[in-house]
This record gives C-alpha cells, sequence and structure tokens, in this order.
C-alpha cells in the first residue's frame, strides 16, 4: 500500500510534502464475488482500550477502484495492523447490494460500521437509527437529508470540501492546457461529485481574469449544474467516451470524477498524444503508476486517514456525531505533486499554486459551491 502524500505548499523547487501517514499491510482486497462478510484474523493485540470489531462497506465500484473505496479500505487495514482491531468488509458491486451488505455487517456484530460514497445514505441512515447501540460512520454524505433533521447520535459524516483542492487543480489545468480548453464530466450527479467540478470550474476563471485568457471548461457547467454524466461509477467505456468527446472539442487536459469509470479516461488519454488528466480523490499516479505518465496532478481526498481516525476514536471511546469536514487547511484535502510531470511546471506555476492555497486556507480567497458541506 501506498505512503499518502498531500501538499501544504508547491513551491517553486518543486513538491513538498507535508505529511505522510503510515503505509498499511501489504493485503489484497477480496475479489469481486468472494465471501466479502469474513472478518480478517492474525490481527496483533490493540494498544489501547478493549478490542473492537470495525466494519467498511464499499460502493459499487468495489474495494479496487483506485479511487476512494480504495482509499477507505487502506484506512481499514491500517486500523487492523496499527490499532490492533478486528475488521470485516462488504464489497458492494451494485446499489441493490448496499442494504444487505450493511445488514450482514450488523449480523457480523461490528462496533463500528462505515460505508463509503453518497449513495449508501438510506441505507445507513435507516441502519444507524435502528441499531443504536453500534457507531456508524459515513463518508461522502451526512446523516441528514432534510433541512431540520436531525442525525442519530451515534452516526458521524466524514465528508471533504474538495472544491478547495479542485480550484488550485482548475487554475494549474488553465496554466498547463496547450489548446486553451480542459474537460471535466462526473460518474453521477451528486453533490459529492458536483463539488469536484464547482471548484475546477472557479480555478479556470480564477486563471482567465489572473492572466487575461479564456480557457473553457468543457463537460461541466457550474451556473446549470449540470454536464456530461456516465450514469454510474463503473462503466469504464462510457467514460472513455465521453474522455473522447471531450478531446474532439479541443479539450487536452480533463478530470474524470466518476471512481473507477474514470479509468476509461487514462485508457483515452493513453491514445491520444498531448493529453493530460487529473484524478481525484487519491493520488492517481501513485495508485496506478502505469497511467503516471498522463496524470497532470490529482485533487485528493484523505479518505483512508478519516477513516483510520473514526476507527481509532470508537478504540479510545471518544467517538462523537461532530461531522468530520476535511478542508486544505486540516489537511484533509490537497493536491497531489506533479510526479511525472514536475519538470514540465514551470516555478512560476508553482508559486502561483503555493500562493493561492495560502489564500484558500487563510480565507482571503473562499471557494463557494452550493455543493460543500
Amino acid at each position: 500500500m501506498k505512503n499518502s502524500v498531500k501538499f501544504a505548499a508547491i513551491a517553486a523547487i518543486g513538491a513538498i510534502a507535508l505529511s505522510a501517514c503510515g503505509a498499511a499491510p501489504e493485503k489484497e482486497a477480496p475479489a469481486s464475488g468472494a465471501d466479502q462478510s469474513g472478518s480478517q484474523s492474525g490481527a496483533a493485540a490493540p494498544t489501547t482500550g478493549e478490542n473492537i470489531k470495525a466494519c467498511v462497506v464499499s460502493d459499487e465500484g468495489g474495494f479496487e477502484d483506485r479511487s476512494f473505496n480504495q482509499s477507505a479500505h487502506e484506512g481499514l487495514l491500517r486500523a487492523e495492523s496499527e490499532l490492533g482491531v478486528e475488521i470485516a468488509q462488504a464489497e458492494s458491486g451494485s446499489p441493490d447490494d448496499f442494504d444487505p451488505n450493511i445488514q450482514n455487517m450488523v449480523q457480523e456484530n461490528c462496533d463500528l460500521i462505515i460505508g463509503v460514497g453518497f449513495m449508501l445514505q438510506d441505507a445507513m441512515i435507516a441502519a444507524a437509527q435502528a441499531n443504536p447501540d453500534i457507531k456508524f460512520a459515513l463518508v461522502d454524505s451526512t446523516f441528514v437529508k432534510e433541512e431540520g433533521d436531525k442525525a442519530p447520535e451515534n452516526a458521524r459524516a466524514l465528508v471533504f470540501n474538495t472544491a478547495e483542492a479542485s480550484y488550485l487543480a482548475g487554475y494549474a489545468s488553465a496554466a498547463m492546457s496547450k489548446t486553451g480548453k480542459v474537460g471535466a464530466y462526473v460518474g453521477m450527479k451528486l453533490p459529492t461529485t458536483a463539488i469536484f467540478n464547482d471548484g475546477f470550474a472557479d480555478g479556470v476563471k480564477a486563471y482567465n481574469e489572473a492572466k487575461g485568457t479564456s480557457v473553457e471548461l468543457l463537460g461541466w457547467d457550474k451556473d446549470k449544474q449540470d454536464g456530461m454524466i456516465v450514469g454510474d461509477f463503473s462503466n469504464q467505456q462510457k467514460g472513455k467516451e465521453l474522455t473522447e468527446q471531450l478531446f474532439q472539442q479541443g479539450a487536452d487536459i480533463v478530470m474524470p470524477v466518476a471512481g473507477q469509470a474514470g479509468l476509461g479516461t487514462l485508457a483515452a488519454a493513453k491514445e491520444k498524444e498531448g493529453s493530460m488528466v487529473v484524478w481525484v480523490d487519491a493520488d492517481g499516479a501513485e495508485a496506478q503508476p502505469e497511467s503516471a505518465a498522463v496524470i497532470l496532478t490529482s485533487v485528493m481526498k484523505e479518505i483512508d486517514n478519516a477513516v483510520f481516525d473514526t476507527i481509532q476514536s470508537v478504540l479510545e471511546g471518544t467517538f462523537d456525531s461532530t461531522d468530520y469536514i476535511g478542508t486544505l487547511a486540516n489537511g484533509g484535502v490537497g493536491l497531489a505533486p506533479w510526479h511525472d510531470f514536475e519538470s514540465q511546471v514551470p516555478a512560476e506555476l508553482n508559486e502561483e499554486i503555493s500562493a493561492l492555497q495560502e489564500k484558500i486556507i487563510s480565507g482571503e480567497i473562499k471557494v463557494e459551491t452550493t455543493n460543500q458541506p
């Protein structure tokens, strides 16, 4: 497993790693169709408190999506290795699996059940309300559906203001584009996917205002909250087709906010010389080194850290229902290093990105979207 790295600043001399979490053990996620409910054996004794059982239910992309599901799974495995907790996992192949998988984890006597993804919201709320003695956490969504609703006291939201990091990616993409057109699309139109594109759009706009240019964003309209949509998070062929459409319209950099479907964008970029990709959720160049040559950077959500910290809070008896919100300021979101493109990124752009990040952290620049947590 990889070490998770995030930018505090992108200085002129190159990428500077702010912090790195401990590496998860070298384990493979269960293959789709394998036994999904069995807990892992051989864990070391916990270093503090009584032992607990922590469990994770994936979104439809599964634990090998090289994106948000995989990142959450890495946090689970790290907790098993470093904290000695017992773990179990359930891999979803479609939305029909969400409720049965969550109920399976309840039957597994889990002390904490973590759902990964906005689409699990309904099933997780119902389970949290029906099982007050179990702790629940939900990645990318709150436990409140309507204004005025109150989240269950045994539930914590793990949400991320990715618009802040996407703003930096949009500015950088506008600067690096040779065609003056960049693109973005989503797997499904949800607040947690749209927020990426909103920040990206604002970053492109900021670059145009700063430089007097007219770089165009294709595939997403922030004002209309609409654009190119796959329809799910697993259809790689559709992801490739949408990317090829964006290339045909002149884009040379594309950001897929689409989970496993985004792998189709990487495939398309490898076939088109001069094209680049902005990955999301995890550091794409580290998660899939075979595609590093086309990944300019990644908008990262440190989901693994949020999952690990939540498990640790249950183990130590400090868990509460306060929402965790990842930002640039607390390191919950960030821009990945340039990796293979480091030598191609001008020093001036590094300095500008670093300055923009500091202004966002200080509040001088406010990245606003109707989708922010």
